[in-house]
């Protein structure tokens, strides 16, 4: 069996706890995506036009916010990368972008998973596929409404 990394970004909490649920369903590794400037209510705010999230998704192509956490160790030893987080702007906020280019990731296969209040994975894969240069990138699964081991193991199995 190939070895598994769960990497996630959270603003607010709910795409940290599914992403760890969906860890531990399948014994895989487990990484936080920290912005080094965390993210604060304010900066969150899709109302309003020029608040961080809004400006950062404005440029998506060119945005590319510091990670502050320690870099995954040996990101070599794993051939699948689960990728969590939540859906802005019907896509994925740019800080994972900034988490792919930071890595060789060649001959990885890298799933996507993510919540959202109201949309599905979006341009996800298309906007990440340039940052995860010489890896597959492709669509996994919305973790929305999933609650129990059984539900996470049965939808993380299908990509590993």
């Amino acid at each position: 069996m190939s070895k598994t990394l769960v990497a996630y970004f959270s603003a607010t909490g709910i795409t940290g706890a599914a992403a760890t649920k969906l860890a531990k369903s399948v014994d895989a590794d487990i990484y936080e995506i920290i912005p080094e400037v965390p993210y604060t209510s304010a900066d969150l705010d899709w109302k309003d036009k020029e608040s961080r999230s809004s400006v950062e998704m404005r440029d998506k192509k060119n945005s590319r916010p510091a990670i502050g956490s320690v870099p995954v160790k040996d990101i070599q030893q794993y051939d699948n990368i689960f990728v969590c987080y939540p859906i802005w702007w019907y896509t994925c906020p740019t800080i994972i972008n900034t988490f792919l280019e930071s890595y060789d990731l060649s001959g990885k296969t890298i799933t996507l998973f993510a919540t959202s209040g109201s949309t599905d994975l979006g341009s996800s894969v298309e906007d990440l596929t340039n940052s995860a240069s010489g890896a597959t990138v492709r669509e996994g699964a919305m973790l929305n409404g999933v609650s129990s081991e059984e539900e996470f193991k049965s939808i993380a199995e299908k990509f590993i």
